[in-house]
């Protein structure tokens, strides 16, 4: 099978993030499995989703790992012009949901496969593949805490997020929660006898706003776009009728943090401020929903000089979307991001990749399997 006979059928399982995904995780390791590779696959807590971890020459020598998600977000919007899970070519573009996001580094690292098998690796080229990093990057921490029993430690890992082929050696950290208050329903012409959960909130809600304009003083990193770390409130619920005391009230939260910063901490004021309620008799919980730390490789590691040598450009110092390249990086693996597509097709109605982006995409893949034959 060619490079786009497997995006076809990549794009063809409705992989979205928080649904079982065994179907495509087991036709990956079957179509790994032909070729004489060495094939593992990881169940996750969850018992219905699974990591994949696949290796290509001697497990027990350091080499590279590629690394992406077999999840996408979901395709609901009515703008597609054609059935988002089927892939449709017009002149250069691919379209499809997952296409760019990033199915399309996982079907080139697939068409590679057959190059790389013959090769004899002196160092291996290993196969990482997670599920549900489109909802808080859930899945890899389950595959890389048991790395140690899979591999020698890895000279570093490639995250084929889209980035044009342009390899990258930081992201932003992120952490997302929920606070939810909880008050007592009753008739709206008795507020006195209710605990108006709408009204608490705007306490929290306040400290969110009051936390972001905080963060645009500073402190800054110049590589990034905005330079400073960021909050945000993305979604507020609560309420059934206008002339009903509110009794819940639910607000998310969401912070982007430079590296060096800790993103769990940039919500800590909007918990204080929440846990405070408490004594005004409304009952507060505060879930976690997603965190992963922020990238940032250095510029004269050897695995930047190794991208830049495959790429024939220099790593890009960062961008502002999140990867799992800071998970790996925090358990103390040099980490860089560089795959085919562009991340401004991603998330959105008629997703797509260039052929073009796929070529270049096995081109280097295979270029990194000679350099390990070497």
């Amino acid at each position: 099978m060619d490079v786009f006979d497997i995006l076809d059928r990549l794009v063809a399982f409705p992989s979205v993030a928080g649904k079982p995904n065994g179907d495509i995780a087991g036709w990956i390791e079957t179509q790994l499995a032909e070729h004489g590779t060495k094939v593992s696959v990881l169940p996750g807590p969850e018992g219905d989703r699974f990591n994949l971890f696949a290796t290509i020459g001697p497990a027990d020598v350091p080499g590279y790992i590629l690394s992406g998600h077999m999840d996408v977000v979901p395709a609901g919007e009515p703008q597609w012009s054609s059935a988002p899970f089927a892939l449709r070519r017009e002149g250069e573009r691919l379209y499809g949901r997952g296409t760019t996001d990033m199915k399309g580094f996982l079907a080139a690292a697939l068409a590679a496969v057959p190059m790389l098998a013959g090769l004899h690796l002196a160092r291996p080229i290993h196969f990482a593949f997670s599920y549900d990093e489109e909802v808080g990057c859930r899945g890899v921490p389950h595959m890389i805490a048991r790395l140690p029993e899979l591999c020698a430690k890895p000279l570093g890992v490639i995250v084929g997020e889209p980035s044009g082929m342009r390899s990258v050696r930081g992201h932003k950290g992120k952490a997302a929660a929920r606070v939810t208050i909880n008050g007592r329903s009753g008739h709206s012409s008795r507020p006195d006898l209710g605990l108006n959960a709408i009204h608490a909130m705007a306490g929290a809600l306040s400290a969110a706003v009051s936390e972001a304009e905080r963060l645009t003083r500073g402190p800054f990193d110049p590589a990034f776009e905005p330079a400073y770390s960021s909050l945000q409130a993305g979604v507020v619920a609560g309420g059934q009728s206008v002339n009903i005391i509110p009794s819940a009230c639910t607000l998310d939260l969401e912070a982007r943090a430079i590296p060096g910063v800790d993103p769990a901490s940039l919500l800590t004021p909007v918990k204080v401020r929440a846990e405070a309620l408490a004594a005004e008799g409304f009952r507060i919980e505060w879930t976690p929903m997603s965190a992963y730390p922020a990238l940032s490789l250095p510029q004269d590691a050897a695995l930047a000089a190794l991208l830049r040598e495959l790429t024939g450009e220099a790593p890009l110092a960062a961008v502002s979307y999140g990867t799992e390249a800071g998970l790996y990086q925090a358990s103390g693996f040099d980490a860089i991001i560089c795959g085919p597509g562009d991340i401004g097709r991603a998330h959105k109605p008629d997703e797509y990749i260039l052929t073009s982006e796929l070529a270049a995409c096995q081109r280097l893949i295979e270029a990194l399997g000679a350099r390990c034959a070497a």
